[in-house]
């Protein structure tokens, strides 16, 4: 079996993903394709991945190295799995296009990952790199299975799924984590053992929309009642999602950082009272890359002393997914996919996030019907900014950007229509200068 891993300079992810691989017993043999065209951060990934199969795997695996554009069907030729972790552009200087320039107008953000004008350009951007990326995969691996760990998740996603005959799923860390960390957080730690739930909806914004004890007992009526008071009383980290559950009755999967910008509701010119009272952490993206930047030094010398690189296997679904499919085993993840009625009253090309089987003959998402009204009225706030994208990205109309950021529901709670049109027009010029294409 092969693993070709697109972005392999994401070494401590890479280092999860394929450790969890090495760690299953049908693929202790597997060959592994490390891809990316940052040299120096690609023979940090060899360097710690062949380490690491030495230390766990008896060096068992075959790891191989591919670097840049010329190399890259080599790296993809005859894989079963591609596992996509690629960022372009990265923090500098991309990600500080997306956050500096719309403050220009006013218009702040937190993530940018996802949606706002910083996920509208982040995906125009990536796209055009997962077009190359799909031509390649169709010619020399075409039976392969696309993981797909990048954001925006819904709009790479969606326009693998539509656009292309890549086998594709989209996999996201937020589903496995949601009620873990919120029953830690309201101290209902009792019931985590034995719970079950529901959540669907759309990437960054699933709703858990059942959740019970391991007796059948419903625990929303607590939960509600807890995350209110916790509002009410204190300061953390999550009071973006504790209003979702007191104003629209559900908790979401992903953080309130990021839900903070999904919507008009909580950032807002001139209004720093909203930013105090639901404590938005502003520019909290580049944050995170300045800080990761300054301590991955570090962080590699601490995995690669003392000769000895050790793993467990992690929540990751990758391995999962792969080994479920190779050999036949059923496994259920969160996966995003297209909708195609899956839940009823969203829309028909969507990609949304569902729970999905996987087994020997691939991956079978699970019918949902409808979402409550006002949770399929928040996803496609979402949804129809995220297909016009992926329209833009598709025909190349520059059009379909501005009424895209037009419809993102916090571009246009913030700015009006011609200065959406300047402010895309701008970034569309920066990135072009600065060397990554949107079309």
């Amino acid at each position: 079996m092969k693993v070709t891993f697109m972005g392999a300079g994401s070494t401590v992810f890479s280092k999860n993903v394929l450790g969890d691989t090495m760690l299953c017993e049908a693929f202790h043999d597997v060959e592994i394709a490390l891809y990316d065209i940052d040299e120096h951060r690609l023979e940090e990934s060899y360097l710690l991945i062949s380490k690491m199969n030495e230390n766990i795997n008896e060096g068992r695996a075959t790891v191989k190295k591919y670097l840049g554009v010329e190399q890259r069907k080599d790296a993809l030729r005859n894989a079963n799995f591609v596992v996509n972790a690629i960022q372009v552009g990265l923090y500098d200087p991309c990600t500080i296009i997306d956050f500096e320039i719309p403050k220009k107008y006013g218009l702040r953000q937190t993530i940018g990952d996802t949606l706002g004008i910083g996920g509208i350009f982040r995906a125009l951007r990536t796209i055009h790199v997962l077009k190359d990326f799909a031509k390649d995969i169709e010619e020399v691996c075409p039976n392969a299975w696309f993981l797909n760990y990048t954001n925006p998740m819904a709009m790479l996603t969606g326009y693998m799924l539509r656009y292309t005959k890549v086998k594709t799923v989209g996999l996201c860390h937020s589903v496995q984590c949601c009620t873990k960390e919120l029953l830690k957080a309201l101290s209902m730690e009792d019931k985590l053992e034995g719970r079950l739930e529901k959540i669907a909806g759309i990437n960054h914004m699933g709703w858990l929309l059942e959740i019970t004890d391991k007796d059948g007992n419903d625990l929303y009526p607590e939960i509600r009642k807890r995350a209110k008071e916790k509002n009410a009383k204190e300061k953390h980290g999550d009071m973006v999602r504790y209003d979702y559950i007191d104003k629209l009755g559900y908790y979401c999967t992903e953080s309130s950082e990021h839900n903070a910008e999904y919507n008009p509701f909580y950032i807002k010119a001139q209004r720093e009272d909203l930013i105090e009272k639901f404590n938005i952490p502003l520019d909290e993206y580049p944050r995170r890359c300045i800080n990761q930047i300054a301590g991955w030094q570090k962080q590699y010398e601490e995995l690669m002393s003392g000769g000895k690189i050790e793993h467990t296997r992690s929540k990751e679904y990758a391995s999962h997914i792969m080994e479920a499919i190779y050999t036949n085993t059923p496994y259920k993840i969160g996966g995003n996919v297209l909708n195609c009625g899956l839940i009823t009253n969203l829309p028909y090309d969507a990609c949304v996030e569902v729970p999905c089987l996987v087994d020997g003959e691939g991956i079978h998402p699970t019918f949902i019907g409808e979402l409550p009204l006002q949770l399929a009225a928040m996803n496609s706030s979402n949804i129809y900014a995220q297909m016009l994208t992926i329209e833009a990205a598709h025909t190349m109309d520059k059009q379909k950007i501005y009424q895209a950021a037009m419809l993102d529901p916090h571009t246009g709670a913030q700015l009006s229509t011609d200065e959406i049109v300047a402010l895309c027009d701008e970034l569309f010029e920066a990135h072009e200068k600065a060397g990554y294409s949107i079309f």
